[in-house]
């Protein structure tokens, strides 16, 4: 077992014949006694401390243990989200496939009734040309005939028209009449 500073403290020394000088001897053990007593205070103190370090270390070390995990349990997340992320991805490339698909069938349907409509259309006007064209040719026909000239040599007298409207006049009083009787 180490000497305490009481044990030196207490120390009894035998004395001898011409021995050293017991004050000396005396100053020295005080001497001792207190370099051995800061000495023992640092050596707790240190022990004290490395307690203490010992126990951030182990706690630093739980606490890098727990990071660790967290690091993986975080970048197997990271992957599942990616991979996740990369499946949802695909999932809206291919609805925005079909959905241009789907346009672009629903504009080349349009494309084409309106191509027919057009036909139709063109095709209408061809017989509404057509038939204004005859119905034209027709008037002109009509305005070119000799009728006209006919009709412009054609000389009635007033006298002759008032005494044909007379004779109608008359004949009509006269079915009047006979209706009545």
């Amino acid at each position: 077992m180490p000497l305490s500073p009481l044990d030196i403290h207490n120390k009894e020394f035998t004395r001898g014949f011409r021995g050293y000088a017991e004050d000396e001897v005396n100053e020295f053990l005080d001497q001792i006694i207190k370099d051995y007593e800061i000495v023992l205070r640092e050596k707790k103190e240190l022990e004290e401390k490395i307690k203490m370090m010992s126990e951030q270390m182990n706690h630093y070390n739980s606490l890098e243990d727990t990071l660790q995990k967290s690091i993986v349990v975080a970048q197997e997340a990271a992957g599942e989200v990616r991979r996740n992320s990369e499946k949802e991805a695909k999932l809206i490339v291919k609805e925005a496939e079909k959905n241009a698909d789907r346009i672009v069938n629903d504009a080349l349907a349009k494309a084409r009734k309106i191509t027919i409509e057009i036909d139709e259309l063109k095709k209408q006007s061809k017989v509404f040309r057509n038939r204004f064209k005859m119905l034209v040719e027709a008037q002109l026909d009509l305005l070119n005939t000799g009728d006209w000239d006919q009709l412009l040599e054609y000389d009635v007298d007033l006298t002759e028209i008032q005494d044909h409207n007379r004779k109608e006049t008359n004949e009509e009083n006269q079915n009047d009449e006979n209706a009545v009787y």
